[in-house]
């Protein structure tokens, strides 16, 4: 595998040329958990983690209640690495991944649009009609 750097401030990130930024980012979160990681991730549950998740979706709501684009990217950023760090958690515990969560939510979406991905002669006129 090739790996390529790029630097960030002070800090090189190392990417895989092959991945995509979803699968840097969960071999970056892999990568801290493991035995020779940073130790403050490795000690890590989701009960720990479940502060820093409301922290980071208050701090998403306020970008969106300014309406401040230029820092929504970021605590998207945020929110998304909380849901990697779980994820990962949850595979070290043979429960499931990162990749099976995008997959339910996948399944979720396009069984609630029908209308969209099922049958052509579904018509949703209003909001108020798509499936919850």
């Amino acid at each position: 595998m090739v790996f390529a750097t790029r630097d960030i401030s002070r800090f090189t990130l190392l990417t895989f040329d092959s991945l995509s930024a979803i699968e840097d980012l969960i071999h970056t979160v892999s990568r801290l958990r493991a035995p020779d990681g940073c130790p403050w991730d490795k000690e890590q549950t989701h009960q720990s983690l479940a502060q820093c998740l409301i922290d980071e979706c208050s701090e998403l709501l306020e970008t969106i209640d300014l309406d401040d684009k230029e820092h929504m990217r970021e605590e998207l950023g945020d929110v998304l690495c909380q849901v990697v760090m779980h994820a990962q958690m949850a595979n070290e515990d043979g429960h499931f991944d990162f990749e099976d969560v995008a997959h339910d939510i996948n399944e979720k979406l396009v069984r609630r649009h029908p209308h969209v991905f099922g049958e052509v002669d579904a018509q949703v006129d209003s909001s108020g009609k798509v499936l919850k």
